[in-house]
């Protein structure tokens, strides 16, 4: 039996494949050890997780946010252990899944555009060459927290005219002080703000909010994709719910800027599956 899944920071995709290629799936919370302690951790792979599988595991592929550094790695690593103990546990950061998934075993740039955003250069095996992200805060351009940070920004300085700021206060009684006490004192400001992607979606045709979402993808591929030296050279792939939704316009950024933009899921889950049923056939 091979497990594997995919962690983001609100929920887990889960799935086992059997000998003969049959597979389930499970979801269950996200997992991140930066945000959470190893005892939950442990607790929700041993109530939510493990009675639903009922045979051996023989090998974990465990691909998650926040499990870039090795101390990470080695805090679920122990866990996955102890709850699989006969199984090779192998943990990895989610942009190693979103390029196995997205590339297969051919070279490519794989990006990871949802809450935040991610990218690399992954030459078929490895990463060879990451842009840092550096977090919604100094960086994540074009991402969901990006979109709403500016959203909410303009909306805070007047700056979207009455049609728009009087259906934002309709749909969410907005303020400034509200805003401000989720973003600086409350927890999670990026899924906060991550949050208005679903308002910037539905009145996407409104052109302000067209051409937020068009610059934001403009400097995604500025800062991140137009970093590697092989970007004309090969396809750029994308994976995550921002990338997927607003799909239309992130072909046409790319278009316009001479990028060839391939493959674009909303999860990597399906493809690291097939990813892993590849390889043991190789």
């Amino acid at each position: 039996m091979i497990l594997i899944a995919d962690s983001g920071a609100s929920k887990a995709d889960w799935r086992l494949i059997d000998a003969e290629g049959n597979i389930q799936q499970f979801q269950s919370l996200g997992i991140n050890p930066y945000h959470q302690k190893a005892e939950n951790i442990k607790a929700e792979i041993m109530e939510s997780l493990k009675p639903k599988i009922s045979a051996p595991v023989h090998q974990l592929f465990f691909y998650g946010a926040g499990c870039s550094s090795a101390t990470n790695k080695q805090t679920l690593k122990t866990i996955f252990e102890e709850a699989f103990p006969n199984a090779v546990i192998t943990v990895d950061h989610d942009l190693m899944g979103a390029a196995r998934s997205l590339c297969g075993y051919d070279p490519g740039i794989a990006c990871i555009l949802g809450t935040g955003a991610n990218s690399c250069y992954y030459d078929g095996d490895t990463i060879a060459s990451n842009v840092p992200s550096l977090g919604f805060i100094m960086g994540d351009e074009g991402s969901g927290a990006w979109l709403g940070k500016k959203l909410l920004g303009s909306f805070i300085r007047g700056e979207l005219g009455n049609e728009l700021e009087g259906k934002m206060i309709k749909r969410f009684d907005l303020d400034r002080d509200i805003i401000l006490e989720h973003v600086y004192q409350k927890p999670f400001p990026a899924r906060y703000m991550a949050g208005f992607s679903k308002f910037i979606f539905q009145n996407i045709k409104h052109p302000v909010l067209y051409r937020l979402v068009y610059r934001g993808f403009e400097l995604f591929f500025e800062k991140n994709v137009e970093k590697y030296d092989q970007y004309r050279q090969l396809p750029v792939h994308f994976t995550g719910s921002v990338a997927f939704y607003y799909s239309n316009i992130l072909r046409q950024v790319a278009n316009d800027r001479g990028i060839t933009v391939r493959n674009i899921v909303e999860s990597p889950i399906a493809g690291l599956t097939l990813y892993h049923q590849n390889s043991v056939m190789r």
